[in-house]
């Protein structure tokens, strides 16, 4: 696996190069000190893990996933454990408190291995559309997590913001309904409306509606109507 580690300070990143040094498994593929520098790395190695840093000058870890369309794994490493809450809140893969010790990073290690198995066999790609394999990360408020993508039902644009529908939550994302289409892949979202993407795994049932439109029912309970204009494409990749 490929792991980029993100660290403002120097010696912290070289002893978790030099404690990984006995795991063969994971690859560092790069190192960067600050955020600004870890998004460019991210979008040009596109690693499979990232060992994160909280706190870090300028923008915080969680700032920085943020900024990334698909998040890969993330395992927070910091000193200040008050913030392993809020990691876990997000589902977080592991959280390894500062100085890191080397029978807990083999605890890591195996989770990641563990989770790697299980995870789609889909061939990480730089220029792929966003799919069911992968996951965003999602930030409201205070709150903020990892989501596959595939527990995600629908996203419904609400003025600047986009509603992201999962679990029981109802998350607002400061982004465009049409800039988040452009990434998504198709097979498996569609854009049902001016209003509305859903994923296709997520619906139950379908209905004829007014004017030529159709009404698409989710598992989730919600009901969307699927506009004239995109019926017909609806019907196709359905195969009604």
């Amino acid at each position: 696996m490929k792991a980029l580690i993100i660290d403002d300070e120097r010696l912290a990143r070289k002893e978790l190069m030099k404690l990984l040094e006995e795991h063969p498994s994971i690859e560092v593929v790069g190192e960067a000190m600050n955020a600004e520098e870890a998004v460019n790395m991210v979008n040009d190695l596109n690693p499979d893990l990232l060992f994160l840093d909280i706190q870090m000058p300028g923008k915080t870890g969680f700032q920085l996933l943020e900024e990334l369309d698909a998040v890969p794994f993330v395992v927070f490493t910091t000193a200040y454990d008050e913030f392993a809450l809020k990691a876990f809140e997000v589902n977080a893969l592991d959280y390894l408190l500062k100085p890191i010790q080397a029978d807990r990073l083999s605890e890591t290690v195996s989770k990641i291995l563990d989770k790697e198995k299980s995870r789609s066999a889909a061939v990480r790609n730089a220029d792929k559309k966003l799919g069911l394999s992968d996951q965003v990360f999602v930030k409201d408020g205070d709150r903020c997590w990892f989501v596959s993508l595939n527990n995600v039902r629908m996203f419904e644009s609400d003025g600047n913001y986009i509603k992201v529908y999962f679990d029981a939550n109802r998350p607002m994302i400061h982004k465009s309904l049409n800039a988040l289409d452009e990434k998504l892949d198709e097979r498996a979202f569609f854009r049902a409306s001016r209003k509305h993407i859903i994923n296709l795994s997520w619906v139950e049932g379908i209905e004829q509606w007014f004017n030529g439109g159709l009404m698409v029912k989710l598992k989730g309970g919600e009901k969307v109507e699927v506009s004239r204009r995109q019926a017909a494409k609806f019907k196709d990749m359905m195969s009604l």
